[in-house]
Formats: structure tokens, C-alpha cells, sequence
């Protein structure tokens, strides 16, 4: 099978030649679990592959690790058990998120999905707050920050009281990103997701547990691909099917990556990210008489004035104040834990000096 069929291209090819990789060739991460990655590479041949002990040390504390998406740089022998993987390909896109893991520590990016065209931001209308639009605006900045063309998927509109309702209430919040309606269980199925499914495009799923990501893929690819279970009673909250990131190819020929579900979405990137999910209110702002209006009690504020006449939603600015509030915290953990990593290697250096000098006997 040819590379083409997993999303290589032109464009690819031609990082490739510019970089030194003598016996090395490219493959394409299509799942990944605890630091082990299956890779696929010219031809089909495929294995299970890890990281070698200098790219991982040089991507230690960073976002660089694979995932999958990701285009390495793999020593493909047929006598190794798992192929080292020597280099990953710098990346067109990634959709991120803040580690849940690092809350109490130096703010950590986890990339979930990386190299992908679009971001389908799967919702279910199945009630609880599986969507919300305020849960929506959250999803669009970090899409939108990806690199990749975010499509809101309206999902079990089989579940929905009113699906009419809920496709305006979203297409008021998503401006600039396609919107669609889906049931993965009646008749009209998910054929409003055909136009994204062209051949080499790489799609990801996102959204939290239990909306029927799985779902959609096995009824895209006809046929029980990926395990799926039904949410839980009384909360209508789900469970994590998907334990691992996977791509898997459709007969159309395009590859769509399953992820797992998320609890919460916690954002990585910077005050930018929010302009384009706001879009309406950055034009409003660029009406203000001060340039660095805070939009809350500053004389001639636009936004302040579309508030009072009732022309911009006193909810969605609320939530562009608290993703703004959120993407600046960010900034100032990062800002703290480069400082202290900077403070760190001068100690480093001062006491390899020292140690130097001493040494020599220049200390004396």
C-alpha cells in the first residue's frame, strides 16, 4: 500500500529529502499507548515501535513525543521486534489541550491528535451537557488554535427534544465552522459528514465520553471497527470506550482518528486563540476609542455598548472574559516556569565553573 493512502503528499516528500535520514524512511503513527506507537510505512508493512533513547531524551518535558498522526522517522527492519523511531517531522497541525495531570505544577501541553485536516467536535444531543454552548466555545478555541478546520457535529439527533433548536443555538456560537446533524442509529445516518471524507484527508474526532465518536466511525467504515458501550443511566454521562488514539482508513479513503473521551478540556495556547471563536466580539472591540480596552468599564467600549442595546449575549462575553482570564494564567505559569528553568541552568552553569576551577587549580 502506498504511503499516499495514509496522507503522505508533495509537501511531505519534500521535508523529507531536506533532512539527512541515511536508512531511515517515513511512516505515519496510527495508534499510540503509553509511549508505544504503531507505525505504518511504505508498502503496508507496520509495527509496533518506540522512541530511541536520544529522541527521547532530547523530547523530555515537551509536546514533541509522537502521537498518533505524527510522520517519523522509523529504521523499518524486518528483524526487529518494535522499530526505533529516530525523529518525528515537524507538524502542520495539532489539537492540544493542557495536561490534566500537571494542575499543581508548571503548566504541560498533551497534543491529541496531530496532522489532521479537519476536527470534527462531536456533540450529543442526548441532554446532560454532552452540549452547551458555553462546552462549544470552549472546543472552537482550541480547534481553531489547532491549525485545523473545526466541524461541529451534532450527534443521537434520534435523542434530541428539539435538534432544530440546538443546530441554531450552535451555528450562532460556531461562526466560520460548518455545522451538521447526525444519528448514528436511524436511516439518514451521518451522510452530512460525506463532503469532509475525501481521499488522504486525515479527520479527527473529539468531544467527551459516551457522544458516539466510536459510533460514527463504524458507521462510516461499515463495520464494528471500535468497541462502543452505552452511557451511563441517571447521568447520561459516558464511559471511556476508547482507551488509545487509532486511525483507521475508510473505504472513501479517508482516515479518521478516534480519541479518547474527555472529562474536561483545560486550554493551551494564547489570548489570540480566543479571537477567532469570538470572532463577533473581536470586531465589535476593534470599534472601541482605547486600543487596550478591557471591555468592562472603559468610556466608549464597543462591546459595552452591544451588551446595553441587547446585540451581543451577556452569556457568550462571560465566556469570553473566562477563556481569556484562563489563556493568561497560562501565559503566566509558563512565563514563571521559564524563568525558573533559565535561574536553574545559570546555577548549573555557575557550579560547573566553579567545579572547573578548582579542578584546574585556577581557583587558588
Amino acid at each position: 500500500m502506498d504511503l499516499k493512502n495514509w496522507g503522505w503528499d508533495d509537501r511531505w516528500e519534500s521535508t523529507f529529502l531536506e533532512l539527512k535520514t541515511d536508512g531511515l524512511v517515513p511512516g505515519r503513527v496510527i495508534a499510540d499507548s503509553r509511549h508505544l506507537y504503531e507505525v505504518v510505512v511504505d508498502g503496508g508493512r507496520q509495527s509496533w515501535s518506540r522512541p530511541t533513547g536520544n529522541l527521547s531524551a532530547r523530547l523530555a518535558g515537551t509536546a514533541g513525543l509522537p502521537v498518533t498522526g505524527d510522520w517519523v522517522l522509523v529504521e523499518a527492519n524486518p528483524r526487529y521486534t518494535e522499530w526505533p523511531i529516530h525523529d518525528v517531522l515537524p507538524r502542520r497541525s495539532a489539537m492540544s489541550r493542557k495536561s490534566p495531570t500537571d494542575a499543581l505544577h508548571a503548566a504541560g501541553e498533551q497534543v491529541l491528535a496531530a496532522n489532521v485536516d479537519y476536527l470534527f467536535l462531536v456533540c450529543g444531543l442526548d441532554g446532560g451537557r454532552n452540549f452547551t454552548a458555553r462546552g462549544l466555545e470552549r472546543y472552537l478555541t482550541a480547534a481553531w488554535d489547532s491549525g485545523a478546520l473545526p466541524v461541529v457535529v451534532l450527534n443521537k439527533a434520534d435523542l434530541a427534544l428539539d435538534a432544530e433548536a440546538s443546530l441554531l443555538e450552535a451555528q450562532e456560537v460556531a461562526a466560520g465552522a460548518d455545522v451538521v446533524v447526525t444519528s448514528s442509529v436511524t436511516e439518514h445516518g451521518v451522510d452530512p459528514l460525506a463532503p469532509y471524507l475525501q481521499p488522504g484527508k486525515t479527520v479527527a474526532l473529539v468531544g467527551k465520553s459516551g457522544v458516539g465518536k466510536s459510533t460514527i466511525i463504524n458507521r462510516l467504515a461499515g463495520m464494528e471497527l471500535l468497541a462502543t458501550q452505552a452511557n451511563r443511566e441517571g447521568d447520561l454521562r459516558g464511559r471511556h470506550t476508547t482507551t488509545l488514539r487509532r486511525m483507521v482508513r475508510l473505504p472513501s479513503g479517508a482516515l479518521l482518528l478516534d480519541t479518547p473521551g474527555l472529562r474536561q478540556l483545560a486550554l493551551w495556547g494564547d489570548e489570540d486563540a480566543v479571537d477567532s471563536t469570538f470572532s463577533d466580539i473581536a470586531e465589535l472591540a476593534s470599534e472601541c476609542k482605547f486600543g487596550d480596552c478591557s471591555h468592562r468599564k472603559e468610556p466608549g467600549c464597543a462591546v459595552q455598548q452591544a451588551l446595553a442595546e441587547g446585540a451581543l449575549d451577556l452569556a457568550r462575553y462571560e465566556s469570553y472574559l473566562a477563556l481569556q482570564r484562563e489563556l493568561r494564567y497560562l501565559q503566566r505559569k509558563q512565563d514563571v516556569k521559564a524563568r525558573l528553568e533559565q535561574k536553574a541552568r545559570g546555577k548549573a552553569l555557575s557550579r560547573h565553573s566553579k567545579d572547573w576551577s578548582r579542578s584546574s587549580g585556577k581557583g587558588h
